[in-house]
């Protein structure tokens, strides 16, 4: 049986975990439960220490972000199932075991997101991952339950056992040994669209994401970076320029990064048009930085890219110009 770690990570959360650390120890019984600290500079890591003694507590030396802060705590974490959660994520009762199950199912499963809901709307999808990710030809994100902002109610439409592109950051379970033959997140990116490279490296090496309907959780969002912070607009752009330059198949990797590259632009003239110059800045600053590390992601790519990666050609067209809010289930994608 596999021995599972439930990894949250921490930067000046506590009240993030004097709210969501109790669900999150009252519904793991059978796993081992670690707070991940990036060097909080609040009362988190004593408030642990005093009120959740049962809780493993690793504190890293520095504030790492996202990846570098996982990378660094899971070097010390050897149970064989990862579960990666957001400190403002309610799990609910139960939510292990049929995630789990799935990897005991398939050798070749090596990543699971659960159902993920609004903390605040508890019958509505949540943005980060919603009922599990897939990218259009240019790399832009999109969810079961969510496109862009659309976002859907959850009335059972997606119930089903399927096959993703990508889990979500917010809740992400993977197997030890895949996210160590990975080599664990890319640092380069510190947060944002990095579960999205590593699946995406996890696909071309043959494993599979898989999204669990019967695993249910409800996510905050937004507590990091709200969505109006052009910070998290130049991280998006930035990082999700970076993931096409290593991930693409070498016969797209230049034609669809020239047309990614001007339908970004487009989104920096929609931003100025709508008086969020910020915005606009963030975009060319991604830019910029994509240019300047342009050799050195070429030089981090795999040898090999598998050609099939995307589910649609452009989401943003569908969007904006066809009105496809809402995500189209493929033929025959229940595992």
């Amino acid at each position: 049986m596999n021995k599972t770690a439930v990894v949250i990570l921490n930067w000046n959360g506590k009240a993030l975990l004097e709210e969501f650390l109790p669900s999150v120890t009252a519904h793991s019984a059978n796993a081992t439960v670690y707070v991940a600290d990036n060097a909080s500079t609040d009362d988190s890591v004593a408030f642990v220490e005093q009120n959740y003694p049962s809780v493993k507590l690793i504190v890293n030396s520095g504030n790492y972000g996202f990846a570098k802060g996982y990378n660094e705590a899971l070097k010390l974490v050897e149970e064989d199932i990862y579960v990666l959660v957001n400190s403002d994520v309610q799990v609910t009762e139960n939510w292990l075991k049929p995630a789990l199950a799935l990897f005991n199912a398939d050798a070749a499963t090596g990543i699971v997101q659960p159902k993920i809901l609004d903390y605040k709307n508890k019958f509505m999808f949540e943005y980060a991952g919603a009922a599990g990710g897939f990218i259009d030809k240019y790399g832009y994100p999109f969810c079961r339950g969510r496109i862009f902002e659309t976002i859907e109610k959850d009335h059972g439409q997606y119930n089903n056992t399927a096959e993703i592109f990508w889990a979500s950051g917010a809740c992400f379970f993977i197997r030890k040994n895949v996210y160590r033959e990975l080599g664990g997140f890319d640092e380069d990116f510190f947060a944002h669209q990095e579960e999205i490279d590593l699946c995406w490296r996890a696909f071309n090496k043959g494993y599979k994401a898989v999204f669990c309907p019967e695993s249910v959780i409800y996510h905050v969002g937004g507590a990091t970076l709200s969505t109006a912070n052009p910070r998290k607009t130049f991280l998006n752009f930035r990082n999700s320029l970076w993931m096409l330059l290593k991930n693409l198949p070498a016969a797209k990797l230049f034609p669809v990064l020239f047309a990614r590259l001007v339908l970004d632009g487009i989104a920096g003239m929609r931003f100025l048009a709508q008086g969020e110059p910020k915005h606009f800045l963030a975009i060319l600053k991604a830019h910029y930085f994509f240019y300047a590390k342009l050799f050195y992601f070429l030089n981090k790519r795999e040898s090999t890219q598998k050609r099939h990666y995307y589910k649609t050609d452009s989401i943003v067209i569908k969007y904006f110009l066809k009105n496809g809010k809402i995500f189209e289930e493929p033929i025959n994608n229940t595992l």
